[in-house]
């Protein structure tokens, strides 16, 4: 019998929809949406600590792209 997927709990779907507003911020910035995606998947942790420390999407897109 397969076992049901788990339902990521409150804080994962903050961090899932920060990060989704930080990929359109990047994709505004001038980035392409592949670019955006690639970048939050391989920057995921210090994301995720961005996340944590308060910063707005706008503010983690911000210093993603002046870096």
């Amino acid at each position: 019998m397969a076992k049901k997927p788990e339902t990521p709990d409150e804080e994962t779907m903050a961090i899932i929809q920060w990060c989704i507003e930080v990929e359109t911020h990047l994709v505004a910035g001038g980035a392409t949406q592949e670019q955006a995606q690639e970048f939050i998947e391989e920057q995921i942790e210090e994301l995720t600590d961005q996340f944590f420390d308060g910063l707005t999407p706008q503010e983690a897109a911000q210093k993603a792209l002046d870096d």
